[in-house]
């Protein structure tokens, strides 16, 4: 298993940047494809990035491609969201995951951050 804990949240304006942090324990954090997720009051879970094992191959939602940028650091057991260009309708809680490498379906969660963008 892996335990994953997220951070770097907070309350920024419109057009600010944030870095989200997630730190993973556990076994071994460079065999897990990982992801940042957010859920915004009223809306489904949507998953805003993913990156594989290596860090080569990502992925951003439209809403967020252009803006967002998922990266890993194998050594340090972390994987990241920079976020520029911040919108208010980018405020939610931000969750990173991790999946089995042979599986479709995120199996291991954080606890999530709130990240709110004031207009």
């Amino acid at each position: 298993q892996v335990q994953l804990v997220e951070s770097g949240g907070g309350l920024v304006q419109a057009g600010d940047s944030l870095r989200l942090s997630c730190a993973a324990s556990g076994r071994t954090f460079s065999s897990y494809p990982m992801a940042w997720f957010r859920q915004a009051p009223g809306k489904e879970r949507e998953r805003v990035a993913a990156i594989n094992l290596s860090g080569i191959s990502t992925y951003y939602a439209d809403s967020v491609k252009g803006r967002f940028t998922i990266s890993r650091d194998n050594a340090r057991n972390t994987v990241y969201l920079q976020m520029n260009s911040l919108k208010p309708e980018d405020t939610a809680v931000y969750y990173c995951a991790a999946r089995e490498g042979s599986r479709l379906i995120y199996t291991y969660w954080g606890q999530g951050t709130q990240v709110t963008v004031s207009s």
